[in-house]
């Protein structure tokens, strides 16, 4: 647990959150900015800064939070159309909350990442 981390404080309650999944490992919640119709996070309730801070160790969590995800996607109805993953790293990566989490993008198409150069 990080003190000023808004996700840690998320999975302990301590910050109200639309949550559609959780159990004593993760927790998913829908963005308070949504990028899509449904745009929901899933997010481990143990602190790691990034999936650049993922270690071996943590190989167990790291399948677990993605088979989680793949669960609240499905009890979302978002497997049959189709939906989006992303785990922003890093700054440039675009990842602004540096506690791992990984976005589901669903409820339109999404179409290709656009390539920037």
């Amino acid at each position: 647990m990080s003190e000023n981390c808004v996700f840690c404080k998320i999975a302990k309650g301590e910050i109200p959150s639309r949550n559609v999944y959780e159990d004593d490992r993760v927790v998913a919640f829908y963005d308070i900015n949504p990028q899509a119709p449904v745009h929901v996070l899933v997010i481990p309730r143990r602190h790691i800064d990034s999936l650049d801070g993922f270690t071996v160790d943590d190989r167990d969590l790291a399948g677990y939070l993605l088979e989680r995800t793949a669960h609240v996607a499905r009890e979302l109805r978002l497997a049959e159309p189709g939906y989006r993953i992303s785990i922003n790293t890093g700054a440039h990566g675009g990842q602004e909350v540096f506690h791992i989490h990984v976005h589901i993008l669903g409820g339109r198409p999404i179409g290709p990442l656009a390539s920037r150069r």
